[in-house]
């Protein structure tokens, strides 16, 4: 990992202190009281090139302005059942806490079919995620913990991990195609658990998609991981696809819909989605049906012709022993 020196600092927070009054604005909604923090994050990214981080927390700050970011919390999805619907189909929440005062983010990887409602839905809703943790979750964690918090830790549950999940590819890389280049080094560790057999094969297809910063941060734990994470959390902080005996995850809490954190129930996403109809309301601003249309980075096609080669390479030579090949049958790999 690159050692970011106060002179790198120095000369990025130069080059910042130039840029006009609405880059400032929407750099304060960024930073939350904590420019130079920021600021070492987006040298991270670029390896501590100034020039490289310079120009990539500019073109952040033009993508938050031109569409529109500052008040997406403001733009809740509606009707509530199309909400629903995104909840129920792409598995994301908050569980609680590390004892060091981390969010916990639960994603349920292998059950999030993306098949309820549009891609700008899944993108829009995703975005309004990562501006509540860091315009929210974040700083109230800093309060709550008295220290600077501005990161997260990730449970990836893959119960039910299907090669089909390769179907959205598109969709996942557009989704972390945002975050790396908007939400740089918000993820301590990415914790993956009851992978089951196939997702080794998953893996070797996503992981060249990867930043290479980002792969260095991702653990496999043995089974459900609640040994594991039981030594960075407490109990009540496990997402509940970790608190079953063996790998046994689903959509549904055994303990309800306020344990399953994916749940539009949750308390977490009740906070959430009453958040952005009350910013709605503080703003006055017009709550439209369906989703908010945010410009997002197009895959590239040359990218799609690599993942085609490494699944026909891996599933599809002479010989293969793994029975997967059948499998295979009717895989696309699409993101609308």
């Amino acid at each position: 990992m690159v050692l970011v020196t106060e002179a790198m600092i120095k000369q990025f927070r130069t080059s910042v202190e130039e840029i006009d009054e609405p880059l400032k604005i929407t750099f304060k909604n960024i930073h939350q009281g904590y420019p130079t923090e920021t600021l070492m994050r987006f040298l991270k990214a670029r390896e501590g090139d100034v020039s490289e981080a310079c120009r990539m927390l500019m073109e952040c700050l033009n993508w938050r302005i031109q569409n529109q970011i500052d008040d997406i919390l403001a733009k809740p999805i509606i009707p509530t059942d199309l909400y629903r619907a995104v909840r129920n189909s792409q598995l994301l929440g908050m569980s609680g806490y590390t004892k060091k005062g981390i969010p916990v983010i639960a994603i349920g990887v292998g059950l999030s079919t993306y098949d309820k409602a549009s891609i700008h839905c899944y993108v829009q809703s995703h975005i309004q995620m990562n501006e509540f943790r860091d315009r929210v979750i974040l700083p109230s964690a800093t309060k709550m913990f008295g220290r600077h918090i501005n990161t997260c830790v990730k449970v990836l549950d893959m119960t039910g991990l299907k090669l089909s999940a390769l179907n959205q590819i598109k969709l996942l890389r557009v989704i972390s195609t945002i975050d790396d280049l908007n939400y740089p080094e918000k993820t301590d560790t990415y914790y993956i658990v009851n992978a089951p057999y196939v997702f080794s094969a998953c893996w070797k297809v996503v992981k060249p998609l990867l930043q290479e910063r980002t792969r260095n941060k991702v653990q496999v734990l043995p089974g459900c991981g609640a040994d594991e994470l039981l030594e960075i959390m407490d109990y009540a902080s496990l997402p509940h696809f970790c608190k079953r005996e063996g790998s046994g995850s689903s959509r549904h809490s055994r303990d309800g819909p306020t344990d399953n954190c994916f749940s539009l129930d949750h308390p977490f996403h009740q906070q959430l989605y009453n958040y952005m109809k009350q910013q709605a309301l503080i703003m006055e601003a017009p709550i439209r049906q369906g989703s908010f249309h945010v410009d997002f980075p197009e895959p590239h096609s040359e990218d799609d012709a690599k993942i085609a080669e490494t699944i026909e390479s891996m599933f599809l030579r002479p010989g293969d022993r793994s029975g997967l090949s059948n499998s295979m049958h009717g895989l696309r790999i699409r993101g609308d």
